[in-house]
């Protein structure tokens, strides 16, 4: 296979750039070697060029039905930013900055260098890069939008078990960008903050990561920062009601919002040294699950499904009464259920020693108030997994549909 076969466009502008910087440096030493260099060139020009990896050479689609970034394969490393229009800006600044903001992600995933590239790059490919927006709550008030604010923002109750720091929630504008080689998601970063200066400043940031492809000898659930496996019983889009779950009908009102989706963003911060003081089956009895394959403790491998009936041999319910996976089972909340797209995290350490680290929770679903709202309740009355997490941030954000070629992420919303 060549490398135009590889890929469809051609070689990539950011590899071109890279490929002649590198024969300016080697034109340095040309005098010295200049027969043995051109030998050794007229030799490689007549192989055919070794293929990039399939994890670089990976591109993500920006235009479709729905948004990149919802049901992309979860990224090794993954940026959460939200912003805040700056005093003065309105509907026309938004616009203009969601525009900019369109245009560099669709280049950008397209591996293509943009106007005012960093240069950080260039030697990489797309590596599935994602990058996907939203609007919180408080943007339609500021850009005088309230009557196309849908029904699914309405701020998120309160719960007993969190410790949010306001200044780390909501926002105006949310991001999410994920990628599967840092540099490559670091560049996207760093051209979204670039271009809203002047019309938003960043209100947080929360950096990800999780397992890294290839990095398994067959594709595998990822674990979590307690070990566990982590995302076994997500909704899969080959079930005939994954996109009533998960996006707004295109019947739906307001008509900006059809095919997009509703995104739950926590900061949870997990007790790390308290959960590795208690044994291995004390862990697996609060999570529900075997630590070593994520198989249900009622039996069989880990996508068998949790038999919430079973009893053991002394009587007791073979998956305790109070297991995650009991009390956040759809068969118990009514049907409800999210499609869960996190990230690990680790900030250091706090003051005490112990490790700043958890889950960035992304949770995607067509409505808050039947998706993560009555499951969080449960959670919250009962779950034996909340005596080991700290709930430290939230936001709620509606990520409209995809945009079609030529438009750009919300253009429904803010030119209709």
């Amino acid at each position: 296979m060549t490398q135009h076969d590889h890929e469809p466009n051609g070689v990539s502008r950011r590899r071109l750039v890279s490929t002649v910087g590198a024969a300016g440096a080697t034109g340095l030493a040309v005098g010295a070697t200049g027969g043995a260099v051109a030998q050794a060139a007229a030799r490689d020009d007549r192989k055919a060029p070794k293929p990039v990896t399939s994890v670089g050479s990976t591109r993500v689609p920006f235009h479709g039905k729905h948004q990149a970034g919802i049901t992309t394969p979860l990224q090794a490393f993954g940026h959460l930013l939200a912003f805040d229009l700056v005093s003065g800006a309105g509907r026309k600044q938004a616009a203009a900055l969601l525009k900019r903001w369109s245009r560099t992600a669709r280049e950008l995933m397209a591996d293509e260098s943009t106007a005012n590239s960093t240069g950080i790059a260039l030697d990489a490919g797309p590596c599935s890069l994602s990058v996907t927006f939203g609007f919180g709550r408080t943007f339609f008030s500021r850009t005088g939008l309230e009557k196309q604010r849908p029904d699914g923002l309405a701020p998120l109750p309160d719960f007993s078990g969190d410790a949010l720091d306001k200044k780390r929630s909501d926002g105006d504008l949310w991001v999410q960008i994920g990628c599967d080689d840092g540099l490559v998601a670091f560049d996207a970063l760093r051209e979204i903050q670039r271009q809203a200066a002047g019309t938003a400043r960043l209100r947080w940031q929360m950096n990800g990561f999780t397992r890294t492809p290839g990095a398994t000898r067959r594709p595998m659930t990822v674990r979590n920062l307690m070990g566990q496996v982590d995302g076994t019983n997500n909704p899969k889009p080959s079930e005939p009601d994954f996109d009533g779950r998960i996006f707004v009908p295109s019947s739906s009102k307001p008509s900006w919002m059809a095919n997009g989706s509703f995104a739950v963003v926590r900061r949870i911060r997990m007790l790390l040294d308290d959960w590795d003081k208690i044994p291995l089956k004390e862990q697996e009895r609060v999570i529900g699950r075997r630590k070593s394959d994520g198989a249900p403790l009622s039996g069989g491998t880990e996508h068998t499904d949790p038999d919430l009936e079973k009893r053991s041999t002394g009587g007791s319910p073979a998956i305790p009464a109070d297991a995650h996976v009991r009390v956040s089972a759809p068969a118990t909340n009514g049907g409800a259920a999210m499609l869960r797209r996190p990230f690990s995290y680790h900030d250091g350490f706090r003051d005490d020693g112990a490790p700043d680290a958890g889950l960035l929770f992304i949770a995607w679903q067509a409505d808050p108030l039947r998706g993560f709202v009555p499951v969080q309740r449960k959670l919250d009355r009962g779950d034996a997994l909340s005596r080991y997490v700290r709930h430290e941030a939230s936001g709620l954000f509606a990520v409209p549909g995809g945009p079609s070629k030529g438009e750009y992420v919300g253009q429904a919303l803010l030119e209709g």
